[in-house]
């Protein structure tokens, strides 16, 4: 049961940030927010700890990974991930990004000898075709010139950094290392490293006064990160990285839900198709994984 709620409380808080994102786009670089969201978040994990009187400080071996998850997971992959979304559409973004599933039983297979599953394979192939039909309309018009290419190769080098640092994520939990205080000094880490880079960059460090950019960075920062990440790792830990990253296929569903109830999001008998595979896929990965 816990991994069910786990599971659902990660796929319901990264689905509806895909409406949330967007507002991020215009006046403040991706670096800087990037750097705004990871920053809000650790100083609220900090302070999560201080008020709970849980353990923040760490083995002094154990910081190497943790700011090498900082750096894969919360800096690289997602500044990536921000400038392929202003090339290309979230639809093609979602589709690359969902190839996760498969890189983490690649990744988990060479760095921990961990046994390929045939049914996270299968499962993995019906949750990319699912996506790829859900956004058919965007896939089916694909044309390759030189910002969509551009644009799909940073989202799959992020897909690849990210995987990379679900990697590191499950090194610091075999090391047994409290989530909260990972998380805090891998998002502090993360929220200098791209402030550097927004710096090394040029980028001008201001803010914007727009409700829908607060509101969505407030929303990006609380839920988004401090609380999904704590239940994505908590996740990892049970039922394994490559399990845990099929929930990313099914943040657009969530999204499209939100946008069938917000926008009027008209459902077609291909998306519906493509929603039937992705929850088979679900099935296959959390069946016999649940506690």
């Amino acid at each position: 049961m816990q991994v069910l709620f786990l599971y659902a409380a990660v796929v319901m808080i990264w689905g509806s940030t895909w409406a949330a994102i967007p507002f991020q786009f215009g006046v403040v670089a991706a670096e800087v927010s990037v750097g705004y969201r990871f920053g809000i978040a650790a100083v609220l994990l900090y302070g999560y700890a201080l008020i709970s009187g849980r353990q923040i400080r760490l083995p002094a071996n154990a910081y190497g990974f943790v700011l090498l998850q900082g750096t894969l997971l919360f800096c690289l992959n997602y500044l990536l991930v921000y400038y392929a979304t202003a090339r290309i559409t979230s639809g093609l973004v979602a589709v690359v990004f969902s190839s996760i599933v498969l890189f983490n039983a690649i990744n988990e297979r060479i760095f921990f000898n961990t046994r390929i599953d045939g049914r996270l394979v299968i499962a993995g192939l019906l949750g990319l075709g699912g996506i790829a039909m859900i956004f058919w309309p965007e896939v089916s018009v694909l044309s390759f010139g030189d910002n969509t290419i551009v644009g799909m190769s940073l989202v799959l080098l992020g897909t690849i950094l990210a995987s990379f640092g679900n990697m590191t994520a499950v090194i610091n939990t075999r090391h047994e290392l409290p989530v909260i205080a990972v998380n805090a000094h891998a998002m502090a880490w993360s929220a200098l490293l791209s402030s550097l880079i927004a710096a090394w960059l040029g980028r001008e460090f201001n803010f914007s006064m727009q409700p829908g950019y607060i509101i969505s960075l407030a929303y990006l920062a609380v839920f988004g990160s401090a609380i999904a990440f704590g239940c994505y790792l908590a996740l990892i830990r049970r039922i394994g990285s490559a399990r845990a990253a099929y929930s990313s296929v099914l943040f657009p569903v969530v999204a499209l839900a939100i946008s069938t109830v917000v926008e009027g999001y008209r459902w077609t008998a291909i998306a519906a198709l493509g929603i039937m595979l992705t929850l088979a896929g679900n099935w296959l990965i959390l069946r016999s994984k649940t506690t």
